[in-house]
């Protein structure tokens, strides 16, 4: 920023006056002699080159009438013409916006305290609604603005002539045509800059999704939830938790959006560095006049698209139970941890991002899918009792890919089963072999080969690690449970894995292995061989802004924290 300032000064011919440099030496009475000698040098430098600018150019003008007759002319042109800004402040006032302009408005302030002339152009609208559309993506026009009337429910309420009496009517959202963009940017998108992004809650085992953006005039934080299950190729539902707008013209307000009566008072507080807490200071616009019961139904439609006695599974009824009671304690104070999608890189196998996933009686959970090198980790943002969201649920060895038979032979959990299993035993050799302190060079040699022995056991006399076709008939195997039996019947490539399982309360966790299926480039699956059951996964598409991570090593970091948050 400063050396944008100081290219712009140095174009222009901007900086000190002599006056000013004087009284700053004047202000320093401990500076050697060696900075004075530089002053006068430098000022007798100024004197000279403005004589200069001040006298006709005779010897350039002798030369170029020599060289073609025209030099008197052109000389005669140049000091006719308008003479050159020796400073910023000579420039145009047009000029001078365009320049500020393209300064971070967290510099423009410290500007404004330079001189009149910067602070009355710094008060053009146009500066801070470029500074408000290039740092926070803002893009409507505030004298333009409508406010759509909708229900309370709704993110948007309806802004009524504050001249109205009436009891049916009140304020709730500032007069905005008094209202500029450096209002906007000073007291809204500045201050909470730092909550923009993906976060994830702190709700115990369930975890969650929350993005922070900006929208219209508001800064809204929406809960991304999962499709009703088990439809998981639907686009996710999105739930308004808080919202930030002007309400005075130097004055934000925070306002929770839990509950069916509107929005209502909250606060949000920054812990720490890439943490923050929202508190809502009206817990009674939560509750229901049907009480508890009432919540619980309106809650189960909601989360789950059903009434309880759709459910006919008794254990899935408990776990749903199970989870109203637990995230209902936190409907009053959320803690946030944020989160980076993860970087993409040339090798990777499919573009990496956030999935939708079935899992089984638990319904659909969000997955983050990274790639670190030969291993591809599907981490879960939302999580269940059994294995909770921050977990590294799947891991797949990009160097074991496994060839599927035929389809009469995938119909074969026995026979996937001993493929898989095959390539599970190579596996743990390996690791094993690595981790024995009297591995031979000889014996290293042998677990680097390229074809894992349980992958050549596929097609017998086939070359295991060939190139797989790019579609090939895809079947579960007869026993394999499936939410979703909409699946694809192609997949592009097969891997060996292994999947994250553990009893009630994340006991007794243990990796078992598994295929994992790349159908496409938005959807792969996974088959749990001890479970007997099948996970679809569906890319996410909602543009997700403020989520990118800085480098591979930050990202890795949030990983490891994350595992840590619910181990």
């Amino acid at each position: 920023m400063l050396l944008r300032m100081a290219v712009c000064a140095r174009l222009c011919g901007a900086g000190q006056s002599r006056r000013c440099r004087r009284r700053q030496r004047r202000s320093q009475p401990h500076q050697d002699s060696d900075s004075d000698m530089d002053m006068d040098e430098e000022e007798e430098e100024e004197r000279v080159v403005g004589k200069a600018k001040d006298e006709p150019d005779g010897g350039s003008s002798c030369q170029s009438s020599g060289a073609g007759g025209l030099g008197s002319g052109a000389s005669a042109s140049a000091s006719a013409g308008p003479p050159h800004p020796q400073s910023l402040l000579e420039l145009p006032p047009e000029l001078l916006v365009e320049i500020f302009s393209s300064l971070p408005g967290a510099a423009l302030p410290n500007l404004a305290l330079v001189c009149k002339k910067f602070r009355q152009i710094l008060n053009t609208e146009t500066i801070w609604r470029r500074r408000c559309t290039e740092e926070f993506g803002m893009r409507e026009d505030l004298r333009k603005m409508e406010i759509v009337g909708m229900s309370s429910r709704d993110l948007y309420v309806k802004r009524v002539n504050p001249q109205v009496k009436s009891g049916r009517f009140m304020k709730l959202l500032p007069d905005y045509e008094h209202m500029d963009y450096r209002d906007v940017y000073t007291h809204l998108l500045h201050p909470y800059r730092h909550i923009l992004g993906l976060w994830q809650p702190d709700i115990g085992p369930y975890g969650g999704l929350l993005n922070v953006v900006v929208d219209g005039l508001f800064i809204i934080g929406w809960m991304y939830l999962p499709p009703h299950d088990p439809r998981v190729e639907d686009p996710m539902r999105r739930r308004p938790l808080f919202r930030i707008h002007m309400w005075e013209k130097n004055k934000a307000m925070v306002e929770c959006m839990y509950g069916h009566k509107g929005p209502h008072k909250g606060d949000i507080q920054t812990v720490k560095k890439d943490e923050f807490s929202t508190k809502c200071n009206q817990t009674d616009h939560h509750r229901m006049p049907g009480g508890r019961q009432e919540e619980f139904r309106t809650w189960l439609e909601e989360e789950w698209g059903r009434t309880l006695e759709d459910i006919f599974h008794e254990h899935m009824q408990e776990l749903i139970l199970m989870k109203f009671i637990y995230t209902s304690q936190y409907d009053n104070c959320l803690t946030y941890r944020r989160i980076y999608l993860p970087p993409c890189l040339p090798s990777d196998l499919l573009k990496p991002g956030l999935f939708k996933g079935t899992y089984g009686s638990h319904g659909l959970e969000i997955i983050m899918l990274s790639f670190h090198g030969s291993k591809a980790k599907a981490t879960k943002l939302t999580g269940d009792p059994n294995v909770p969201a921050g977990q590294l649920t799947l891991e797949v060895d990009l160097n074991r890919p496994v060839r599927l038979p035929d389809l009469e032979h995938q119909r074969n959990m026995e026979e996937l089963s001993r493929l898989v299993l095959g390539v599970h035993e190579e596996a743990q050799r390996d690791l094993q072999a690595r981790d024995a302190p009297s591995e031979t060079a000889e014996g290293a040699e042998g677990s680097d080969s390229a074809c894992p022995a349980g992958v050549e056991d596929v097609e017998p006399g086939a070359a295991a690690c060939s190139a797989a076709p790019d579609v090939q008939p895809f079947v579960l195997p007869l026993g394999v449970m499936a939410r979703n039996e909409v699946y694809p019947r192609t997949c592009k490539t097969c891997f060996y894995g292994t999947g994250l399982i553990a009893g009630h309360g994340f006991t007794s966790p243990e990796r078992t292995p598994g295929l994992f299926v790349l159908f496409d480039d938005d959807r792969f699956g996974f088959i749990w061989l001890e479970l007997k059951s099948f996970s679809l996964y569906s890319r996410l598409t909602d543009q997700l802004s403020h989520a990118q991570a800085p480098s591979m090593e930050r990202f890795e970091a949030m990983l490891r924290n994350m595992q840590s948050w619910t181990s």
